[in-house]
């Protein structure tokens, strides 16, 4: 077992790069905190970058994928059109009775026209009120009355799909000798020639449906609303590691130096050592060297006894390496088991330290 470092400190960049390492999943070498409210904080971090890269990559996949919530017909020779009881379940479509497309249907597709009788509507208002109702799967009528009537539609639910079976023209009539039969074919030639019907088309086919949007509406974007549950998660861990900080404060600065004095080694002194840095034997020595180091005593008996166990280890250091001298003036290097004895000599001197220090505490 190797133990962490005795200058071990866990940084703001280190925290940063455990962060990144965590929601990436990446299979880096991080150093992970100690404290126990970080190490809770970072577990809750660690949830919520799981269930945001579920959420995000099950979302993700949704919005590219292309929904088609229309039929594309290619037109009245379609066999769900032309052959309705061929296809399961049959598609539901009508049309105005009596119509120039009616007797269209009845004379060209009579299977079809006999499928449509129960299903027509009386107008086109409600043949497309039908279709945005999902009473009818497609209305079949005048082409240039259909797309008058999708670009009028503000919501953009409405689209003409398949290719037109007849193109028809459009007649005025006048009566016999009129004399405005030949001014107005004149006028109909100079439009012509001028690119003006291209121009009233524009005018007065284009509403408030701009073409092509229809297919904007085939994915629905991603939103906040659908992430919520992964920051819920992520702003409770954060309040409830704030409360474990508080409280953890709380203990060490106001509650940790009374129970001291009463309890030795029971379950305050087990929390004690979890949450602090002395999580081994080992981390308490380094702990031990550092109050040596860089903190006095208060009392000058324990002033004297800390004195006193940093002479007899530093006698006891130059001692052996007075021995390794003497060793390697004979030829003989220092066994395994001499730097055993060593090493334990050590931890005994060290564990006198830590206990002197431990009064101190």
């Amino acid at each position: 077992q190797v133990s962490p470092s005795p200058n071990h400190r866990f940084s703001l960049f280190r925290t940063y790069w455990l962060v990144w390492a965590v929601l990436f999943q990446a299979a880096v070498h991080v150093d992970s905190p100690r404290g126990f409210t970080a190490r809770f904080m970072t577990n809750v971090w660690a949830m919520f970058a799981v269930v945001f890269l579920a959420i995000y990559t099950a979302n993700l996949a949704a919005f590219m994928i292309t929904r088609e919530e229309f039929h594309e017909f290619s037109g009245l020779d379609d066999s769900r059109l032309s052959k309705p009881f061929s296809h399961k379940p049959m598609y539901r479509f009508g049309t105005i009775p009596w119509s120039h497309t009616d007797s269209t249907l009845s004379k060209y597709f009579a299977p079809m026209h006999a499928y449509m009788k129960n299903q027509n509507r009386s107008t086109v208002a409600e043949g497309i009120e039908a279709v945005l109702s999902g009473e009818l799967d497609a209305f079949i009528y005048d082409g240039t009355v259909l797309d008058f009537l999708v670009a009028q539609d503000e919501d953009c639910r409405l689209l003409t799909v398949g290719s037109w079976y007849a193109m028809t023209g459009y007649g005025i009539a006048f009566s016999r000798n009129s004399k405005y039969v030949q001014m107005f074919n004149k006028q109909m030639l100079d439009f012509r020639e001028n690119v003006e019907f291209s121009r009233l088309r524009r005018y007065w086919m284009t509403g408030t449906c701009k073409p092509g949007k229809q297919e904007h509406k085939s994915s629905d974007p991603l939103a906040l609303e659908q992430f919520l549950s992964a920051f819920l998660l992520l702003m409770s861990g954060i309040l409830l590691a704030a409360v474990l900080l508080a409280l953890e404060h709380v203990y060490f600065k106001y509650v940790r130096k009374h129970l001291a004095k009463t309890d030795r080694g029971g379950c305050c002194a087990l929390i004690s050592l979890s949450m602090g840095k002395s999580l081994t034997f080992r981390g308490a020595v380094f702990e031990a060297q550092d109050i040596l180091r860089h903190h006095r005593c208060r009392d000058p008996i324990c002033d004297t006894h800390l004195w006193k166990v940093k002479h007899e280890l530093d006698l006891a250091r130059m001692k052996i390496r007075q021995l390794q001298k003497e060793l390697e003036a004979h030829g003989i290097k220092p066994s395994r088991r001499a730097s055993i004895v060593v090493t334990i000599h050590h931890q005994h001197l060290a564990q006198t330290v830590f206990r002197l220090t431990e009064c101190w505490y």
